[in-house]
């Protein structure tokens, strides 16, 4: 059996550039967890339905388990361990979920916290509706959504603290 082609990729993720060399069907999810060895991303349901491996591909949330790793080559990735303050502080929206009691068993949170990470991004002063529809595509079996919610609110509060002269 002829072993599978590799292929070169560079990947920078949370800043920090990655030279790969992977079979075109890996994953990008399995590439970050697998090659880079960072295992915030989580894989739930490799379906996309579920948002528990969404990360920042060049800003924008994507379902790492639905795009092989190879056609990010060349891109920035932002991972829920990337969305940390510049000084290694928690994030907004990690010190949100915090403060919020926001997790219960956390398998969900790392794709919420890429997902809020970048909702914020372009809006932030959420309404509470607002911040109920930004999390809609991100699936939790354990909290009932209220602190999360509660969580979204919060982070643009930080956000807008931190921000403040």
């Amino acid at each position: 059996m002829t072993p599978e082609p590799l292929h070169e990729v560079t990947l920078t993720v949370n800043h920090v550039p990655h030279q790969l060399r992977l079979p075109a069907r890996r994953l990008l999810s399995d590439a970050l967890r697998h090659d880079v060895r960072l295992t915030g991303t989580h894989v739930g349901c490799e379906h996309g339905v579920c948002g528990a491996c969404t990360v920042l591909l060049d800003g924008q949330p994507i379902r790492s388990c639905l795009m092989f790793a190879v056609t990010a080559d060349g891109a920035s990735i932002t991972t829920t361990e990337g969305c940390l303050e510049p000084d290694g502080e928690l994030g907004a929206v990690q010190e949100a979920f915090h403060d919020c009691h926001a997790l219960q068993c956390g398998f969900c949170t790392p794709g919420f916290i890429t997902t809020i990470t970048a909702y914020l991004e372009t809006h932030p002063n959420p309404s509470e509706q607002q911040a109920r529809e930004a999390i809609g595509g991100n699936l939790c079996r354990c909290t009932g959504y209220q602190n999360i919610v509660a969580a979204v609110l919060r982070a643009a509060e930080i956000k807008r603290e931190r921000s403040a002269p």
